[in-house]
């Protein structure tokens, strides 16, 4: 991104408002620890005051004060309309009532398919990492699936995922299905760095939609190891607005945990 773009605003702070543009007022999702949190708390606090945030641990539909530091603190179920369990939350996303599931990846190819395993060989890694947690179950059965990647590059866009732990369109158009998960689910956007995706109707194939302000296509290209479809004209993703970063530092991160200082 441009500089004259990156004095207001550090890069976590833009990635937690443009994930949060892509909530919707009235519907529900499922948030992973970090960034997608942020994104749902900012999203509640602007443009989307009724969005239903459920926690992996239980919390239900909780109007949060500041940001938890994990899906299972008490705070998670504060004003909510429910303080429930790890079963009936996984539950209500296998019977189909959750519209977004908000997700991070260490690796994801071009299918949307995420690595949050290990990178390398999985009896003899190369780096062990944290693993599924509930990202699996929240993938295979969300109406669509939001996946925040920090370090767009040929190793985080990878043509194939070292360890395949949670599902995206697998190895192409009908492969979900095949599999047994339901139809009309699947990746619906990927943020990074460099930009907003998503992916083609026909092909599954990861897509451009949007370009973050100061990058280029070339840019995008370089930094992915399979072939990006580009649209002949692309966007420009929108920039937070002094009250949205005045929300994110005061009121939802407000010592700088997680989007920093």
């Amino acid at each position: 991104m441009a500089n004259n773009q990156t004095a207001r605003y550090n890069m976590r702070e833009f990635l937690a408002y443009t994930g949060s543009n892509l909530l919707e007022d009235g519907k529900s999702v499922f948030v992973g620890t970090g960034l997608p949190m942020i994104a749902g708390m900012l999203a509640q606090k602007t443009h989307a005051p009724n969005l239903l945030i459920i926690f992996e641990a239980g919390g239900v539909g909780p109007i949060l004060p500041e940001l938890p530091i994990s899906v299972g603190q008490a705070l998670t179920c504060y004003r909510g309309i429910a303080a429930t369990s790890m079963h009936d939350v996984m539950s209500s996303c296998q019977a189909g009532f959750i519209d977004y599931g908000f997700l991070g990846g260490a690796q994801v190819d071009k299918y949307g398919n995420i690595n949050t395993t290990c990178i390398g060989d999985h009896d003899l890694p190369k780096a062990r990492l944290p693993g599924s947690g509930g990202a699996n179950d929240i993938a295979s059965f969300a109406h669509k699936t939001i996946i925040i990647v920090g370090g767009q590059s040929k190793r985080t866009f990878v043509n194939k995922v070292d360890f395949l732990t949670t599902p995206g369109y697998l190895s192409g158009p009908g492969a979900r299905e095949k599999a047994g998960l339901p139809s009309k689910t699947g990746p619906y956007r990927v943020i990074t760095q460099l930009a907003v995706y998503g992916f083609d109707e026909k092909t599954s194939g990861m897509k451009l939609i949007s370009l973050h302000p100061g990058v280029t296509i070339e840019e995008v290209r370089d930094n992915s190891s399979f072939d990006i479809l580009i649209p002949d004209k692309c966007a420009v993703s929108l920039e937070p607005t002094d009250r949205d970063l005045e929300i994110l530092r005061k009121d939802i991160d407000p010592t700088g945990m997680l989007i920093g200082k």
